[in-house]
């Protein structure tokens, strides 16, 4: 799959809120109540990555979790990444 350009990463993440460019990848960080809430987050994530075989990376600290996401077989940002963002965005919802 193609690696997105700048300016259409740029362009996706004005449609993704929350999500930000960090180096090669994109990354959104989302808090919660509490330890318990994250990881139900976390493992709803897990449910739909496994459907899209798609992973993100994902950092837990606590009730602080961050997602980030880079076609690492593509080397960069890829639409399959900016749909697993949209993804992860309507679980948090």
């Amino acid at each position: 799959m193609a690696v997105l350009t700048d300016s259409e990463i740029q362009e996706a993440l004005a449609s993704l809120g929350g999500w930000q460019r960090n180096g090669i990848a994109i990354q959104r960080i989302f808090r919660f109540p509490d330890f318990k809430a994250a990881m139900q987050f976390v493992n709803k994530v897990a449910d739909a990555a496994e459907k899209a075989n798609h992973h993100p990376d994902i950092d837990i600290r606590y009730n602080t979790i961050t997602m980030a996401l880079v076609s690492h077989d593509s080397g960069g940002v890829t639409q399959r990444d900016v749909r697993m963002a949209g993804t992860i965005n309507k679980i948090a919802d």
